[in-house]
């Protein structure tokens, strides 16, 4: 039954095609800037371990959120923490590096695995010790070529972009073969959230999942 869920879970991921990462140093009002964004169709929530509390967040955005969202922790870099991160309410676990003890918790607990890589090497290393996405990363200097490069050579492997995701590029990454995109500040608009404009944001928001629709279409 686990792995059932694990499957829909990823995609429901890959078919709205964005994961808001979430790295703001202030949690208070993370539960809202989070509704906010599921209201606009974003499902997948990273929350990044570098988050204040982050596990009390995971928690706190499961009780008022339920199953509308997927709780992703990011930054995960050890065993323990992708753990605890399950253990908290974690739907999906993001690493910027590839660790096998990492990918172990995850497959104890069939949970989605998406581990970070750089080079064609580390990306079929990570793809061949059962990772469900490879996270590029840092996405920012590669730009979208290099996910058409991967194409050729990993044509079954899925790769998702993050770092220097934003409206203009998302559509050029998606064409280029990423299965989804993480999307950090660009999607959590500063300002939006200081002015607590939550109707915005959820626009905001929306306009991502439309960009991934017209690339796709």
């Amino acid at each position: 039954m686990h792995s059932m869920k694990k499957e829909d879970d990823f995609k429901r991921i890959q078919d709205t095609g964005v994961v808001a990462v979430i790295r703001a140093s202030d949690p208070s009002e993370l539960v809202e800037v989070i509704s906010a964004i599921e209201r606009g169709g974003v499902k997948a929530i990273e929350i990044t371990m570098t988050v204040p509390g982050a596990l009390d967040v995971m928690k706190e955005v499961r009780n008022k959120l339920g199953d509308k969202v997927l709780i992703g922790a990011g930054t995960i870099i050890d065993a323990i923490t992708a753990r605890l991160s399950i253990l908290a309410g974690a739907d999906f676990i993001v690493s910027p590096v590839f660790k096998q003890e990492i990918m172990t918790v995850c497959k104890q607990y069939s949970k989605i695995c998406i581990p970070g890589a750089f080079t064609p090497t580390e990306i079929l290393a990570a793809w061949e010790a059962g990772a469900d996405a490879v996270k590029v990363f840092p996405a920012t200097k590669l730009g979208p070529e290099f996910f058409k490069d991967m194409a050729g050579p990993f044509p079954q492997i899925r790769l998702t972009p993050t770092g220097g995701i934003n409206l203009e590029n998302i559509g050029a990454y998606i064409k280029a073969g990423a299965c989804f995109v993480g999307a950090g500040t660009s999607l959590t608009d500063r300002k939006m959230i200081e002015g607590r404009k939550w109707d915005e944001l959820s626009d905001h928001a929306a306009r991502f999942i439309q960009e991934v629709k017209k690339a796709r279409a």
